[in-house]
């Protein structure tokens, strides 16, 4: 009874952090632990034998979300042509698919500016994740070191999840999507120029 009772209690533990995850994502870090449990079926007073607190909750779904991101645009670059590795992240990045859905997509373009209004000590817990985010893509950044491919992961990534978050405040959809079409050529031609100029879909 006991082993059953802890797999019980780490299933709903993943359960929670995958709904928070995407809960976030889609509505912003002001969704309260009340409603995520509310959407489990689950009771508030439950949340705390999970998490120490909805800060704490909040950490752990956006690490979770970007782990999630990075391993999925790795497996796109692993899928990709040769040589265009690159170009398959930036296009699956820039997608419309994740203009439009954000609680699929990744954390840093809507809740960036929420996770930068925490305390120092709490976002330190978000290293690991960033470190693994960029650990995965940053090989198939240019650059002639680790160091320099790293940097090139850094500008590239902030820009893309800047570029979302900014066109999603477009009201307009023909105009927000000429932008991101327009946006996504642009860093195409930046960071992979040796790209076929027939584009991959």
């Amino acid at each position: 009874m006991p082993r059953r009772s802890a797999e019980a209690k780490a299933q709903t533990h993943a359960q929670i952090l995958q709904h928070a995850s995407q809960v976030f994502r889609a509505r912003g870090s002001g969704v309260g632990i009340g409603d995520v449990m509310k959407d489990l079926g689950l009771t508030a007073g439950g949340f705390y034998r999970h998490f120490e607190s909805k800060d704490d909750l909040f950490v752990k779904a956006v690490s979770a979300s970007l782990i999630e991101i990075a391993e999925r645009l790795e497996q796109v670059a692993l899928k990709a042509p040769k040589g265009r590795e690159l170009e398959a992240v930036i296009t699956a990045y820039l997608s419309p698919d994740h203009l439009r859905h954000p609680e699929a997509w990744c954390a840093l373009a809507t809740l960036a500016p929420d996770v930068s209004r925490l305390p120092s000590a709490v976002r330190k817990q978000l290293d690991g994740a960033m470190q693994l985010y960029q650990g995965k893509l940053s090989k198939f950044m240019p650059g002639a070191s680790d160091a320099e491919r790293g940097q090139q992961f850094l500008i590239l990534f902030s820009g893309m999840a800047g570029a979302i978050a900014m066109l999603r405040v477009l009201s307009d959809k023909a105009m927000r999507e000429q932008a991101l079409s327009m946006t996504r050529e642009y860093y195409l031609t930046t960071f992979a120029p040796g790209g076929s100029k027939k584009r991959l879909d």
